[in-house]
């Protein structure tokens, strides 16, 4: 039941964010529907991430399959890669040097979360979730360049210096550790550092 309501989700918060890189229908709902649009997006993306995160629990309490064991050094390599995402998803809403260098940190940023929670879960569930979502930011992250490509993206202007950079830098470590050391161990159930 967990992976069935685990898929649903997927597909609801995916094929939404999906749906925005289909410029043309994009543009003929927000015609449409106007603010409306946002609200239906909102809800939408929000109902998706509600059967993904229940969807997850319920599959982790009650249907656990196992596919492969990752050797236990892959777990190490998640916790260092899982910094370079967050500081790239926050890079992201603070345009620096970073957001420059990597052109979409969000995307990046989402791609190494996936990738990195793929090198060290095993589990049928873990491999659907993250490998979802890193199908799709690949998938996205294509779609961007071909909008580039196209000219329809503004060129990213970045005030000079480095404060963007180094707030992203600093508050993505603050939090980081809040991940490892309090979201995951407490809302999660799986402890990160030390374990």
């Amino acid at each position: 039941m967990g992976l069935v309501v685990l898929i649903a989700g997927l597909i609801v918060f995916l094929g939404a964010h999906t749906f925005v890189s289909a410029r043309r229908m994009r543009a003929s709902a927000l015609a449409r529907l106007g603010m409306a649009y946002w609200v239906l997006f909102g809800l939408t993306s929000m109902l998706g991430l509600a059967l993904i995160v229940w969807g997850f629990a319920l599959y982790r309490r009650t249907g656990w399959i196992d596919v492969w064991h990752p050797p236990a050094f892959m777990h190490h390599i998640t916790i260092g890669l899982m910094w370079f995402s967050v500081i790239l998803v926050l890079a992201a809403y603070l345009p620096g040097h970073i957001k420059i260098w990597t052109k979409h940190p969000m995307l990046a940023g989402i791609k190494i979360w996936a990738f990195a929670h793929l090198l060290s879960n095993g589990d049928l569930g873990s491999i659907l979730l993250f490998g979802s979502f890193l199908g799709w930011g690949v998938y996205a992250r294509i779609a961007v360049k071909r909008r580039e490509a196209a000219g329809e993206l503004k060129t990213i202007v970045v005030e000079p210096g480095w404060s963007n950079d180094a707030v992203a830098i600093g508050l993505g470590t603050v939090l980081y550790l809040a991940l490892g050391y309090v979201f995951h161990p407490v809302i999660v159930g799986v402890p990160v550092f030390g374990s």
